[in-house]
Protein backbone atom coordinates (compact mmCIF):
# COMPACT_ATOMS: atom_id res chain seq x y z
CA UNK A 1 0.00 0.00 0.00
CA UNK A 2 1.46 3.34 -1.07
CA UNK A 3 -0.42 6.48 -0.17
CA UNK A 4 -3.97 6.78 1.12
CA UNK A 5 -6.36 9.65 0.57
CA UNK A 6 -7.31 11.43 3.78
CA UNK A 7 -10.29 13.80 3.84
CA UNK A 8 -9.71 16.54 6.39
CA UNK A 9 -12.64 17.32 8.66
CA UNK A 10 -10.96 19.55 11.25
CA UNK A 11 -7.79 21.54 10.54
CA UNK A 12 -4.75 21.86 12.77
CA UNK A 13 -5.19 24.67 15.31
CA UNK A 14 -8.99 24.66 15.11
CA UNK A 15 -11.13 25.00 18.23
CA UNK A 16 -14.16 23.91 16.20
CA UNK A 17 -14.83 20.24 15.45
CA UNK A 18 -16.32 19.56 12.03
CA UNK A 19 -17.85 16.30 10.76
CA UNK A 20 -18.54 15.28 7.20
CA UNK A 21 -22.19 14.33 6.66
CA UNK A 22 -22.33 11.66 3.93
CA UNK A 23 -26.08 12.20 3.46
CA UNK A 24 -25.89 15.94 2.74
CA UNK A 25 -22.31 15.96 1.39
CA UNK A 26 -21.52 18.98 3.58
CA UNK A 27 -19.28 19.55 6.57
CA UNK A 28 -21.17 20.37 9.76
CA UNK A 29 -19.98 22.16 12.87
CA UNK A 30 -20.24 19.45 15.52
CA UNK A 31 -18.90 21.25 18.60
CA UNK A 32 -16.75 24.06 19.91
CA UNK A 33 -13.85 23.03 22.13
CA UNK A 34 -13.24 24.70 25.50
CA UNK A 35 -11.15 27.86 25.55
CA UNK A 36 -7.49 27.11 24.86
CA UNK A 37 -8.09 23.63 23.43
CA UNK A 38 -7.30 23.13 19.72
CA UNK A 39 -6.61 20.21 17.42
CA UNK A 40 -2.82 19.63 17.39
CA UNK A 41 -2.80 18.43 13.75
CA UNK A 42 -5.23 18.07 10.86
CA UNK A 43 -7.85 15.45 11.71
CA UNK A 44 -9.71 13.48 9.07
CA UNK A 45 -10.70 10.08 7.77
CA UNK A 46 -9.96 7.46 5.14
CA UNK A 47 -12.91 7.33 2.71
CA UNK A 48 -14.70 4.01 2.16
CA UNK A 49 -13.61 2.53 5.49
CA UNK A 50 -15.57 1.86 8.66
CA UNK A 51 -14.38 1.41 12.23
CA UNK A 52 -16.14 -0.32 15.12
CA UNK A 53 -17.81 3.00 16.00
CA UNK A 54 -19.53 3.00 12.59
CA UNK A 55 -17.55 5.99 11.30
CA UNK A 56 -14.74 6.01 8.72
CA UNK A 57 -11.28 5.38 10.17
CA UNK A 58 -9.78 8.42 11.90
CA UNK A 59 -6.44 9.83 10.76
CA UNK A 60 -4.20 12.46 12.30
CA UNK A 61 -2.15 14.13 9.56
CA UNK A 62 1.15 15.30 11.01
CA UNK A 63 2.62 18.09 8.93
CA UNK A 64 4.13 21.54 8.87
CA UNK A 65 0.98 23.13 7.46
CA UNK A 66 -2.71 23.37 8.26
CA UNK A 67 -5.29 22.53 5.60
CA UNK A 68 -9.07 23.07 5.61
CA UNK A 69 -12.27 21.01 5.91
CA UNK A 70 -12.86 19.01 2.72
CA UNK A 71 -9.24 19.05 1.61
CA UNK A 72 -8.04 15.64 0.35
CA UNK A 73 -4.40 14.92 1.12
CA UNK A 74 -2.40 11.98 -0.22
CA UNK A 75 -0.60 10.58 2.82
CA UNK A 76 1.85 7.88 3.89
CA UNK A 77 0.65 5.87 6.88
CA UNK A 78 3.34 5.77 9.55
CA UNK A 79 1.41 3.92 12.25
CA UNK A 80 -1.35 4.55 14.69
CA UNK A 81 -2.70 4.38 18.20
CA UNK A 82 -4.88 1.38 18.99
CA UNK A 83 -7.51 2.84 21.30
CA UNK A 84 -10.86 2.38 22.99
CA UNK A 85 -13.38 5.06 23.77
CA UNK A 86 -16.69 5.01 25.55
CA UNK A 87 -19.80 5.37 23.44
CA UNK A 88 -21.71 8.61 23.64
CA UNK A 89 -25.04 7.09 24.64
CA UNK A 90 -23.76 4.17 26.70
CA UNK A 91 -20.83 5.75 28.49
CA UNK A 92 -19.80 2.50 30.18
CA UNK A 93 -19.32 0.42 27.04
CA UNK A 94 -15.88 0.77 25.43
CA UNK A 95 -15.51 0.39 21.66
CA UNK A 96 -12.42 0.39 19.48
CA UNK A 97 -11.72 3.78 17.93
CA UNK A 98 -8.17 3.72 16.62
CA UNK A 99 -6.32 6.82 15.45
CA UNK A 100 -4.05 6.32 12.46
CA UNK A 101 -1.06 8.60 11.92
CA UNK A 102 -0.01 9.82 8.50
CA UNK A 103 2.39 12.22 6.81
CA UNK A 104 1.43 14.16 3.66
CA UNK A 105 3.19 12.83 0.57
CA UNK A 106 4.48 16.37 -0.11
CA UNK A 107 5.75 17.16 3.40
CA UNK A 108 9.32 18.44 3.43
CA UNK A 109 9.90 18.62 7.20
CA UNK A 110 8.56 15.11 7.87
CA UNK A 111 9.65 13.44 4.60
CA UNK A 112 12.09 11.10 6.38
CA UNK A 113 9.47 9.83 8.86
CA UNK A 114 8.50 6.30 7.80
CA UNK A 115 7.27 4.82 11.11
CA UNK A 116 5.70 6.01 14.35
CA UNK A 117 9.03 5.46 16.13
CA UNK A 118 10.70 7.98 13.80
CA UNK A 119 8.57 10.87 15.11
CA UNK A 120 10.50 13.46 17.11
CA UNK A 121 10.02 14.01 20.83
CA UNK A 122 6.77 13.09 22.47
CA UNK A 123 4.37 13.79 19.59
CA UNK A 124 2.50 10.49 20.12
CA UNK A 125 2.05 11.18 23.84
CA UNK A 126 0.75 14.67 23.07
CA UNK A 127 -1.77 13.24 20.58
CA UNK A 128 -2.92 10.62 23.12
CA UNK A 129 -3.27 13.31 25.80
CA UNK A 130 -5.30 15.51 23.44
CA UNK A 131 -7.82 12.72 22.81
CA UNK A 132 -8.05 11.86 26.52
CA UNK A 133 -8.86 15.52 27.30
CA UNK A 134 -11.12 15.93 24.23
CA UNK A 135 -13.23 12.94 25.30
CA UNK A 136 -13.23 13.92 28.97
CA UNK A 137 -14.88 17.25 28.06
CA UNK A 138 -17.71 15.23 26.47
CA UNK A 139 -18.05 12.98 29.51
CA UNK A 140 -16.45 10.09 27.66
CA UNK A 141 -13.30 8.07 28.20
CA UNK A 142 -10.42 7.52 25.76
CA UNK A 143 -7.81 4.86 26.47
CA UNK A 144 -4.71 4.33 24.31
CA UNK A 145 -3.95 0.59 24.20
CA UNK A 146 -0.77 0.38 22.14
CA UNK A 147 1.19 1.94 19.32
CA UNK A 148 0.79 0.54 15.82
CA UNK A 149 3.77 0.52 13.49
CA UNK A 150 3.45 1.46 9.82
CA UNK A 151 3.14 -2.13 8.55
CA UNK A 152 0.41 -3.00 11.05
CA UNK A 153 -1.54 0.18 10.30
CA UNK A 154 -1.40 -0.51 6.55
CA UNK A 155 -2.61 -4.10 7.07
CA UNK A 156 -5.52 -2.94 9.24
CA UNK A 157 -6.70 -0.38 6.70
CA UNK A 158 -6.20 -2.76 3.77
CA UNK A 159 -8.32 -5.43 5.52
CA UNK A 160 -11.37 -3.13 5.69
Amino acid sequence: MGCVDVVIETPKGSAQKYDYNADTHFFELKKILPSGMVFPYDFGFVPDTKGEDGDPLDVIVISEFQSFPGCVIKCRLIGGIKAEQSEEKKKKKMIRNDRFLAIPKFSTIFEKIKDIDDLPGNIVTQIEDFFVDYNKVQGKEFKALEKLHAGDAKKMIKSL
